[in-house]
Order: C-alpha cells, then sequence, then structure tokens
C-alpha cells in the first residue's frame, strides 16, 4: 500500500489523516471524550448561525484567540475535560476545519496524542493509498505538522505490510526518532511561541504528548465523529 505525506492539499482518494498538532486536531481528539459530534466550520459567522439553528457548545479561535462570543476557544485542555449537557461541539479554526473542506477522500484526524491510534485505524480503513496531510499555518509549513505526521507514519509503517512509503514520508519519520529534540521543537515552534504568548503553553506542553488516547476522528457528511 502506498503512503504519502502532503501539505495542505491531500493526493489520496482512498484515506487521509489531517493534521493540525497546534492545536485543531488535538482539540479534536480529545474533545471526543465528552461530545458526540463535532461539526468543523469555515467562519465564524457560519458557526453562530449553526449553533442557533441546533444549540451546542461554539468553541473557535482566529490568530490563536477565542473568538469573541463564543463559549470556548480552540484549547484542548478545556475541553478534554469539560463538563456539560451538551453532545454536539460546533468547531472553527484558523487552518485544520479549513483543510477539511476540500478533502475527497474518507478522513481521519491525527496528532501526536492519538498517533498510534490513528495509524493502526487507517490502515484498517485504506485499500491503496494513505496520505498524512499537514495543515501548516497560513499556507506555510509548520514544524509541529511535520512531526507529529511523522509520528503517525511511524506507526503506519511499524504495523502495515508491503508499505510503500515516500521519501518525504520517511523523512518525517527519521525526524522523530528523538523524542526530546521533538520536544523542543514543539515548544520553540512559531505557533508554539505564538500560543505561549496568549498564555496557552498548557495546550502546547499537552499537544507533544504522544499517544495518550485512543480516540480518534472521522470526518463524514460534514460531522467528525470517533471511529469504532
Amino acid at each position: 500500500m502506498k503512503v504519502t505525506l502532503s501539505f495542505e492539499e491531500s493526493s489520496s482518494s482512498d484515506v487521509s489523516i489531517m493534521v493540525d498538532a497546534l492545536r485543531a486536531s488535538t482539540t479534536i481528539t480529545l474533545a471526543l471524550n465528552n461530545f458526540k459530534r463535532i461539526i468543523p466550520c469555515f467562519t465564524p459567522e457560519e458557526a453562530l448561525d449553526l449553533k442557533e439553528k441546533i444549540g451546542g457548545t461554539l468553541a473557535g479561535e482566529r490568530n490563536g484567540k477565542q473568538i469573541e462570543g463564543f463559549d470556548i476557544g480552540n484549547s484542548p485542555c478545556a475541553l478534554k475535560d469539560l463538563k456539560n449537557s451538551e453532545d454536539t461541539l460546533i468547531l472553527t479554526t484558523s487552518n485544520g476545519t479549513r483543510i477539511l473542506e476540500n478533502m475527497a477522500s474518507r478522513v481521519l484526524v491525527g496528532s501526536m496524542v492519538n498517533a498510534e491510534a490513528v495509524g493502526l485505524k487507517s490502515i484498517q480503513l485504506a485499500r491503496t493509498h494513505i496520505d498524512v496531510v499537514m495543515a501548516g499555518v497560513k499556507g506555510k509549513f509548520a514544524i509541529e505538522d511535520f512531526l507529529a505526521a511523522g509520528e503517525i507514519l511511524y506507526w503506519i509503517s511499524k504495523n502495515l505490510d508491503g508499505c510503500e512509503l515516500s521519501e518525504y514520508a520517511q523523512t518525517a519519520i527519521l525526524a522523530t526518532r528523538d523524542y526530546k529534540l521533538v520536544k523542543e521543537a514543539f515548544l520553540n515552534s512559531r505557533t508554539a511561541k505564538r500560543l505561549i504568548e496568549l498564555d496557552y503553553i498548557d495546550d502546547v506542553e499537552l499537544s507533544v504528548m504522544r499517544n495518550i488516547t485512543d480516540n480518534v476522528a472521522i470526518y463524514h457528511d460534514n460531522e467528525l465523529t470517533l471511529y469504532i
């Protein structure tokens, strides 16, 4: 089976794994502890309109900051233990939710926190081609997405017989074998520095943790739900 790494757009019509490590992928993955479904919206206005129609908890950010009038920001720390009576999370983010809009394949959501689980689920789901897709930041490469993708690709390559890794994917795997260096790169990334300035260091430190959950979100009919 072909296994590749891409930026912003998937090269697979089979299975893609969207990676926005800081923070949308981590938020989505851990929010499934408390919500049955997550509905991604591509603008704040769309999210506000949807909440008026169906209710739910409204979460989102632009440039790292919680959107005015929203219930909560794009914070995995805040959402992983959030207790309320709602079963729907409406989420809009700067990068990750935008990437989902153009996916033509079946889509899973991956991060450092569920790297092994999403890798194994992608193997179960795929027939011919798994593509790990880095969201980046406003059209620019983001090292945290590259490293999270490398961790996911490592687990795919370790468990998939007949794995045909692209050289780009191989490079990402090699970059993640020293976890101490991975953590340093995460904490010193452009995105992390921005979040730390906004007092979200706990989100950054949570997002770099490896394999702390088996949650894997699948995107279908404009909703993200737990893939069983």
